[in-house]
């Protein structure tokens, strides 16, 4: 902490970003600020919400970058956000893909459907928020207007030309001009020309309903739907036809709810919603908010973004180099305000279900932790054993990342130098192999270690790290009860039993983590005694050597296909017919 105090006593009065770090020198937060002295210095002084003192909590260390304005922070803020991606940060990673009606730039341009929006040269329209029916105007499109629909030109016509919806480039001579044209009518119509196609298919039904061809009618009828659910029948309309994105935001208790309204064609199709904790002033983490949208591919700019008036108009303007507007009155400023009802109301609905996420997994860290009069565990790391009488041993670990499994950091182990069924020796092998190699990398430790039994593969646990390693990772271990569950958890020197509430959010957390290693280690140990036994069977059958045995694997690849395949499968691998039909038998004994 002295050395904390030390650097922010000589901290700039500069614009520029700052990044803290934790006890292991990883960057946990991205901050930036008009003046670097004032802002770093007041995460240390004053009070805070729970939230904020869990972050500052965390801080160990921190470094600055000094730059020119207050819009180059924001930039570099942003850039630094998605290179580290510190944990407190907002990072906009959520999955969701809209899709898009897509004109490609080609010598022969196709019409398609995409997900993804790429800076190929390429028209893209939308995104529209229904997938079915764009689909279905992408069909009708095709019928209007025939562009080539083959990815690659085929060799001879095929059935679109036939049917009238392609000009077969492949075979015969296509203009670009016709195919300018084309592709200008087919925006037009994208650009809201279509009400004179409907106005047409409107005259075409009632013609063919005049002439009793009600199936004609029909289709025509659909046409017009399919057309109506992708341009037409939205929430609310601006005569502009004009595309733009309108952005609101309300925040509550130090978390924030951005909702962006797509406006396409002068019509409201979609909506993303956004809600995230933030540590900065509002407007400051709207605006890294703002920049980052559009670094997605998938969100296109628009010609246009609505913004609240209490924003940095020039600030938005420099960050994204598209027109800004800040309305006042009209229907421009309905959107804005329908935007921020709607944005109050999420992040009301959404606090009851992040406290609820919070109480089982931080909070049960934080519990956790002032139980054991540890640190808040944020990593644990939880081992298991698993063999049957001593055969195919092997062991797993799982690891929780502040309550929550961390899969990227699962590992399998095969037990390599114990005989038998000692589970003991056991545990002290994958233990010794999971730390020597962490110790050896330089890598992180994790905060709490658990191992799944009693004071047995405690003692085996502690001896490795203590007396071997040298690792004062706090251990503890979880026994069980005649039913298998989670009964108590046992740490200390000698080991005894914490004081855990069997219906507190603590207690839970450990059953969740000693449910997810035992599952790990279970499915493990069966896929490996399924693949011995397997091999088993092929040492055991007369005939099939080592070399055999691996051109077998090599061909079928599993015990599932060997199983089905029948003897002239296994003539296609020289292997004699006596010697298949003694495989099969032996292989279905086993079953």
């Amino acid at each position: 902490m002295s050395q904390l105090k030390e650097k922010l006593a000589v901290l700039p009065a500069q614009p520029g970003c700052y990044l803290m770090k934790d006890k292991h020198g990883t960057i946990i937060y991205v901050g930036k600020a008009k003046v670097l002295k004032n802002r770093v210095r007041s995460y240390f002084t004053g009070s805070h919400d729970g939230k904020t003192q869990q972050l500052v909590s965390q801080i160990r260390d921190f470094e600055y970058i000094i730059t020119s304005s207050n819009v180059e922070a924001l930039i570099l803020e942003m850039n630094l956000i998605k290179k580290h991606e510190p944990k407190y940060n907002v990072i906009l990673k959520d999955d969701k893909s809209y899709p898009y009606l897509k004109i490609t730039n080609e010598t022969h341009p196709r019409l398609i459907t995409t997900r993804k929006v790429k800076k190929d040269g390429g028209k893209y329209f939308g995104p529209y928020p229904n997938a079915g029916a764009a689909n279905e105007t992408k069909k009708l499109l095709d019928r209007l207007y025939p562009l080539r629909k083959c990815r690659t030109l085929p060799d001879r016509v095929c059935l679109y030309y036939h049917i009238g919806q392609c000009l077969a480039p492949c075979e015969f001579e296509v203009t670009q001009e016709t195919n300018q044209k084309l592709v200008g009518e087919m925006v037009r119509f994208l650009n809201n020309g279509h009400q004179e196609v409907k106005k047409e298919l409107q005259e075409k039904m009632e013609k063919a309903a005049e002439e009793l061809n009600f199936e004609r009618a029909k289709e025509m009828r659909d046409q017009m739907q399919d057309i109506d659910a992708v341009m037409e029948k939205q929430k609310m309309t601006i005569n502009d036809q004009v595309n733009r994105d309108v952005f609101a935001y309300a925040y509550d208790k130090g978390w924030m709810c951005v909702q962006v309204f797509f406006v396409r064609q002068g019509k409201l199709i979609e909506r993303d919603v956004s809600i995230f904790p933030f540590y900065q002033a509002p407007g400051e983490d709207f605006l890294t908010f703002l920049g980052q949208f559009y670094l997605k591919e998938e969100h296109l700019k628009p010609k246009e973004v609505l913004l609240p008036e209490q924003l940095d108009i020039e600030m938005a303007e420099q960050l994204l180099e598209i027109k800004v507007v800040q309305p006042k009155k009209g229907k421009k400023r309905e959107l804005l305000q329908l935007a921020e009802k709607n944005a109050v109301q999420a992040l009301k609905e959404r606090f009851e279900l992040i406290e609820r996420d919070e109480e089982r997994t931080i909070k049960a860290v934080e519990d956790l932790g002032r139980t054991l009069q540890i640190d808040v565990p944020h990593r644990i790391e939880a081992f298991d054993n698993s063999n049957i009488q001593g055969t195919d041993p092997v062991a797993a670990m799982v690891s929780f990342m502040d309550g929550k499994p961390f899969k990227k950091d699962y590992r399998k182990y095969k037990v390599k130098s114990v005989d038998g069924p000692d589970d003991y020796a056991s545990m002290k092998e994958v233990v010794r192999r999971r730390y020597v190699r962490l110790l050896k990398e330089d890598a992180p430790l994790p905060d709490l270690i658990l191992v799944d039994g009693g004071k047995g593969q405690l003692s085996a646990a502690k001896s490795v790290l203590e007396d071997e390693l040298g690792v004062t990772v706090p251990v503890a271990g979880m026994a069980k009860d005649e039913k298998h569950k989670t009964s108590e958890l046992i740490m200390g020197e000698p080991a005894q039993v914490v004081p855990l509430k069997r219906n507190s959010h603590a207690f839970y957390l450990l059953q969740r983590i000693q449910d997810e290693v035992h599952r790990f280690a279970i499915t493990f140990h069966r896929q490996t005694r399924k693949k011995n036994m397997f091999t088993s069977v092929l040492d055991e059958v007369p005939g099939i050597g080592e070399k055999r045995k691996r051109l077998l694997l090599k061909h079928f690849g599993s015990m599932k296909k060997i199983k089905e395949a029948s003897l002239e499968d296994f003539r296609k691998v020289s292997l004699p017919d006596q010697v298949s039909r003694e495989l099969l038998r032996r292989l279905h004994e086993t079953e």
